[in-house]
């Protein structure tokens, strides 16, 4: 079964929606098996020195960046959230408009 963020990629991608997922410390061969064997299609950045975490002030995971379509951050949220539901989808839906 897909991940969240791969349904989600899958579904909105061709309105728009830009999925990059950071993962943070996990080794290039496993996580490329565990890419592979869910067939995830969405990018992947692989942050084994956690330069990008510490960048963007990631400290907890998951944490998901909302950017609109000029690139202006509009929300942040950490931990895990249903964005598959009816209200994350309509969150999206209004951010592709």
């Amino acid at each position: 079964m897909p991940s969240t963020i791969e349904r989600l990629h899958q579904e909105f991608k061709d309105q728009g929606l830009v999925v990059i997922a950071i993962n943070l410390g996990e080794e290039r061969g496993l996580l490329a098996a565990w890419l592979k064997s869910r067939s995830v299609t969405s990018t992947v950045l692989l942050d084994t020195k956690d330069e990008v975490a510490k960048s963007y002030g990631i400290a907890y995971t998951p944490t998901v960046f909302l950017v609109d379509r000029e690139g202006k951050l509009v929300g942040k949220a950490i931990g895990v959230r249903p964005w598959t539901g009816e209200k994350g989808r309509a969150l999206l839906r209004l951010l592709l408009r």
